[in-house]
């Protein structure tokens, strides 16, 4: 048994009660749709797996979670356009697919040295430590390029980056999801790099080149292991850890 509650104009909210089969989902879909209605969605209680597996069996999209909106619970927004690819066609089940597959963040970071192979650290205006040069990866944007635009936009220099050292997992800490850090070489520079950076003072209190020393002191333990790490494969190919190394 499927119910339909018009909440706007031209768009609905089905609700279905335990038992209900994919068919009569996507049956109520069609019908909607048929009557004028250009947009159907569901709010799903976070913890049924299987009323979200039916609504993506029915070829809604899960487009994100909806915090405090039933008596204070979340819910999740599972919804279909009326001029979405149908999910029996290929780009429309690509796109039903990609609504509710993992996605992991990535973080892109540039390993540079000067001729002592002293590694540049930025002091972040955000936490206490110091962090190699970098940050998050736009959606469709690569991670090589994503971070050579970061360090352009954060400290003005124009460093392109070179093979990938390091790929390291981020486990879930601190509020933050996982992620991967991915560490490129960013190339020995003169010393002198240094006279030449203009820092965006909104994220970078300072930078300097370090040395291994300065590094254990100023950065988080699983910072200062992954720039060990990326260190050591300087001289070979990408390696993989987790927490640094």
């Amino acid at each position: 048994m499927v119910s339909t509650t018009e909440i706007a104009t031209g768009i609905v909210r089905l609700a279905w009660e335990t038992g209900t089969t994919r068919d009569e989902v996507s049956e109520a879909i069609a019908l909607a749709f048929d009557s004028g209605v250009h947009r159907v969605e569901a709010h799903l209680h976070v913890a049924d797996v299987a009323e979200q597996r039916l609504a993506a069996y029915a070829g809604l999209r899960r487009e994100g979670v909806a915090r405090g909106v039933d008596e204070g619970q979340d819910r999740i927004v599972y919804a279909r356009l009326i001029n979405d690819a149908p999910p029996t066609e290929p780009e429309g089940f690509r796109a039903l697919l990609n609504s509710f597959l993992p996605r992991k963040r990535a973080i892109s970071q540039l390993l540079i040295r000067d001729e002592s192979d002293r590694v540049l650290l930025c002091q972040l205006t955000y936490k206490t430590d110091w962090d190699l040069p970098g940050g998050v990866v736009e959606v469709g944007e690569s991670p090589q390029v994503g971070v050579s635009r970061e360090v352009e936009e954060e400290l003005g220099l124009r460093v392109d980056a070179g093979p990938l050292l390091l790929t390291d997992w981020l486990p879930p800490w601190g509020g933050w999801d996982d992620a991967l850090c991915l560490v490129f070489d960013g190339g020995s520079h003169p010393h002198e790099l240094l006279e030449t950076l203009v820092a965006d003072r909104r994220e970078i209190r300072d930078a300097q080149f370090c040395t291994l020393e300065e590094v254990e002191q100023r950065c988080a333990d699983f910072t200062a292991r992954r720039i060990h790490s990326a260190l050591a494969n300087l001289a070979g190919g990408p390696s993989y850890v987790e927490g640094g190394g």
